[in-house]
């Protein structure tokens, strides 16, 4: 597969079939992405792979508290919190075409909870892996965990694994690093749904546009 092809082919899955990823697919997909780029070589992405009883356990965790009503408490923020055209519109578009593509209304509370509940379960994928920074790194490393967290996708493309990021799995870190045994102050900064995709499912058959090149590339000669 070209890489041309693997970045227009991936896209986030949101409906998972019932198969597991083999162990030694996984270590592959990771090898491969550990080629990423980093400043000054420091390679700092630090990976959990999360899967059966261990990811049935810590979903459900995260699921309690989800219910309880309790507000997530992130690391840090991963958006703004005044936004911005076009990001506002943009982000609304997304969220409508999911919306529309499983035929929930805006009315439908009980629905829109239960997908947004769905995040936290990594929509039943068999795999969901954790990324995190030691506390000691600057935001350098957010953009070096930002090149692999990509590499790692395309490489799951080309070999017919589907994947969707995900902020919503780092919504509730301390539940996450106690599970886990990271460190308190270790920075979770998002999860991923792995596994293969359920291409009969909605949630999987549309397309979020993406913005012409023209809109934010600018050449100077």
């Amino acid at each position: 597969m070209h890489v041309r092809d693997a970045l227009q082919q991936r896209q986030s899955t949101r409906a998972f079939l019932d198969k597991p990823v083999d162990q030694t697919l996984i270590e592959q997909l990771l090898n491969m992405a550990r080629h990423a780029p980093s400043g000054a070589n420091t390679q700092p992405w630090q990976v959990a792979v999360v899967t059966g009883e261990t990811k049935r356990a810590l979903q459900e965790q995260i699921l309690q508290r989800f219910h309880s009503g309790e507000q997530a408490h992130m690391d840090y923020h991963y958006y703004p919190r005044q936004w911005q055209q076009p990001y506002q519109a943009r982000r609304r578009e997304c969220g409508l075409q999911l919306y529309n593509a499983l035929d929930i209304d805006r009315e439908d509370k009980q629905r829109r909870l239960d997908q947004w509940a769905a995040n936290y379960r990594a929509f039943d994928a068999p795999v969901c892996l954790f990324f995190f920074l030691d506390a000691s790194m600057e935001a350098g490393a957010w953009l070096d965990a930002g090149m692999f967290i990509q590499s790692l996708m395309l490489a799951a493309t080309e070999e017919g694994v589907a994947s969707c990021a995900q902020a919503a799995l780092a919504e509730y870190p301390d539940i996450v690093k106690t599970a886990l045994g990271y460190p308190d102050d270790s920075i979770l900064l998002c999860g991923m749904a792995l596994g293969y995709a359920d291409t009969d499912a909605p949630a999987n058959n549309y397309r979020t546009p993406r913005a012409d090149m023209h809109t934010f590339a600018h050449f100077f000669n």
